[in-house]
């Protein structure tokens, strides 16, 4: 799939049934998620509203079907950390290695970028040992798009009756001054930028 056969565009809780529908098996089949119940429609909008008043929390669709999303959120949560952010995506299974994930996380760098946020961190499930529940193309995925590693957590995560590692990867955006520029929230550049 070429990027121009599908678009981007920010996430609104009117889309939680169909980004619900995709993140569910994520939490019943695999250990990418650490979660180990879905959430229920309700608790989903809420996290995309809650998402939405600071960050971007975009989808990937075609055709009116959406193929996956991204989105970012507050890296551990206490003022220091402002010019860092968590990033998290989900894809349909049948709609991987097919550009969407490059083009959803090249839109959220953007984003990221014009906000002012510095560091990009993802936190990813790791097997010791590829398992039905989890392999390691996550890890490899961020790396392709240009994270490192910075850190790994050991046997943190039981799930499936197994133990999973936990390790971080980050992303360097931009030059980290003595005085860095306000975090824009992103509510104040949705209509500026062009996804």
């Amino acid at each position: 799939m070429k990027q121009t056969d599908f678009s981007i565009r920010t996430a609104t809780p009117g889309d939680a049934g169909e980004l619900l529908a995709i993140y569910t098996p994520y939490v019943t089949d695999t250990a990418i998620s650490f979660e180990s119940e879905a959430p229920g429609l309700s608790e989903f909008q809420k996290r995309i509203e809650n998402t939405l008043k600071r960050y971007p929390y975009l989808l990937a669709e075609s055709a009116g079907e959406i193929l996956g999303y991204a989105y970012t959120g507050p890296f551990v949560g206490r003022a220091a950390y402002a010019w860092a952010a968590e990033t998290t995506i989900y894809l349909k299974e049948d709609k991987k290695k097919m550009g969407i994930g490059r083009a959803l996380y090249e839109s959220l760098e953007k984003v990221s970028k014009a906000q002012n946020i510095l560091n990009l961190n993802a936190c990813i499930g790791y097997p010791e040992a590829e398992d039905e529940y989890l392999t390691g193309n996550s890890v490899q995925f961020h790396a392709h798009m240009g994270y490192r590693m910075v850190g790994e957590f050991h046997k943190c995560g039981y799930k499936f009756g197994r133990w999973y590692n936990m390790v971080w990867m980050e992303k360097i955006l931009g030059e980290h001054r003595e005085s860095p520029e306000e975090v824009i929230p992103f509510p104040a550049l949705a209509d500026s930028i062009n996804l």
